[in-house]
């Protein structure tokens, strides 16, 4: 079954893989995007490339802060799903302008769940993130675990979002799944993300900073299985609810930098830091609400995505 479908936060790495993906199975995709500064633009133009040659897709530059952008959007394509996924990204600088996370992330989501009552579109996909967890001590994480105690702006602003959608689905049941992406990797990855980080500085004989002592960990997901839980949503979207997205797996920072050196072939110089503020001890996703819920399985371990991501590289 094909959808219209509008994605937000589209040139970047989550939402340019989702379009190609979206394209791939004949539906109608309008994509917007701001180009935020956050990294190179260019990254990102060159995430639209093969997107922008498909007829059946529409990509139009503007930002979610500005609500006459969004209603003339959402006026023109008359979407019937659609999936949230820009924001401002990163813990660390959360902490630095966290009015500016707030902007984006909680008055933008609030943007377009007011369009999409003004043109009477009733079902949308949320962007969560695992950060909501805070630094939970009870593993795996679940959705019912009490996420009151967030420990950056950008997870506070993530769980503001969660509350908004909330809102919306009871004043005037849309149905909304908020799905909480858990530390995702692979192809078109943010520069300022670890596997990212620490790959390329590998291949260039560079220095990696650790924070910490290298015992933090995280559930690892690769780009692929969170494509496959973004389409299952869509396939069985219907009230609200909210739903983990990860591998359901760990590795410890310091074996990751272990796998890498492995794939990379390169031996690893490392300089240790102390851990940073809004960094969480670890990441652990119970997934088996999305298995019930929405067929999610994810499919890739993470020596295997690490060698598909490697093998993506443009040295």
């Amino acid at each position: 079954m094909t959808h219209r479908i509008f994605v937000t936060g589209a040139a970047g790495f989550i939402g340019s893989n989702l379009v190609d993906s979206l394209l791939k199975t004949e539906n109608q995709v309008m994509g917007i995007d701001n180009f935020d500064s956050f990294y190179d633009r260019t990254i990102k133009e060159h995430n639209l490339i093969e997107a922008l040659k498909n007829p059946r897709y529409r990509f139009t530059e503007g930002d979610i802060r500005d609500p006459l952008f969004i209603d003339d959007c959402l006026t023109s394509f008359r979407p019937e799903i659609i999936i949230h996924l820009a924001a401002k990204a990163g813990v660390r600088p959360s902490i630095i302008d966290p009015q500016e996370y707030f902007n984006v992330n909680v008055t933008g989501t609030l943007n377009i769940l007011e369009a999409m009552k003004k043109n009477s579109i009733n079902k949308m996909i949320f962007a969560s993130s695992s950060s909501v967890y805070g630094n939970n001590t009870k593993v795996p994480f679940s959705e019912t675990d009490n996420v009151d105690y967030p420990i950056s702006p950008y997870a506070a602003s993530k769980k503001a979002g969660e509350l908004l959608c909330h809102t919306y689905h009871s004043l005037y049941r849309f149905d909304i799944f908020c799905l909480r992406f858990f530390t995702v990797y692979g192809s078109r990855q943010r520069p300022d993300l670890a596997i990212n980080k620490f790959t390329r500085a590998l291949l260039k004989d560079e220095q990696i900073l650790l924070y910490g002592d290298g015992s933090t960990s995280r559930d690892y997901t690769y780009i692929d299985d969170i494509i496959q839980g973004i389409t299952g949503s869509v396939n069985n979207l219907k009230g609200y609810e909210i739903i983990n997205l990860g591998e359901s797996k760990t590795i410890s920072l310091i074996n990751l930098v272990s796998v890498l050196e492995k794939y990379t072939k390169k031996k690893a110089r490392l300089k240790y830091l102390p851990m940073q503020d809004g960094d969480v001890i670890q990441t652990f996703a119970d997934i088996s609400k999305a298995k019930k819920l929405i067929n999610y399985m994810p499919q890739v371990d993470i020596e295997t995505g690490i060698q598909n991501y490697i093998k993506s590289l443009e040295y």
